[in-house]
């Protein structure tokens, strides 16, 4: 069993260990991160999960960015340990990072990723919404009211 907890500075490291594991080197090289840069995350939407140990097994992160001039939040990265996969924990971060995001009244979600996944999350692919290049554009996909939303993606302007 697993306990979701927010993601807190004492657990940055170890976050970011994960997401070195599990992702390709030269991660924070995709155009993703240039909308990060100098951006707090969304503080209550960042999650991690932990096995009964207290070991963090899974982590998902959200940052608010805008598309043309409407807020939007960029989800990820989001990942699972390796030897943790296979168990449901990426569906239950995903669920539990999107509810959060709901309740807090964020309109909508947008993440680069695959459709086939995240398309059982409520995803759909998104025209119109342009990321930093390059980001194949069959891969920008969102969640929540994408209605009369279109343009480039950009940081958020503090």
């Amino acid at each position: 069993m697993y306990r979701l907890d927010r993601e807190t500075s004492q657990d940055r490291w170890e976050v970011e260990a994960l997401y070195d594991l599990c992702f390709a080197p030269g991660r924070t090289a995709l155009s993703s991160y240039r909308l990060r840069e100098g951006v707090p995350p969304v503080a209550n939407l960042c999650l991690v999960a932990r096995d009964p140990d207290g070991i963090i097994a899974g982590a998902i992160r959200f940052w608010p960015v805008r598309v043309g001039r409407a807020e939007a939040l960029l989800l990820g990265p989001v990942a699972v340990h390796p030897t943790r996969q296979g168990e449901g924990l990426g569906g239950m971060l995903m669920r539990e990072g999107l509810a959060r995001a709901a309740a807090d009244r964020w309109p909508r979600v947008l993440l680069v990723g695959d459709a086939p996944y995240y398309g059982r999350f409520g995803f759909t692919r998104l025209d119109g919404v342009e990321m930093p290049p390059p980001t194949n554009p069959d891969r920008v996909l969102g969640w929540g009211n994408w209605e009369g939303v279109t343009g480039r993606v950009t940081p958020w302007a503090h």
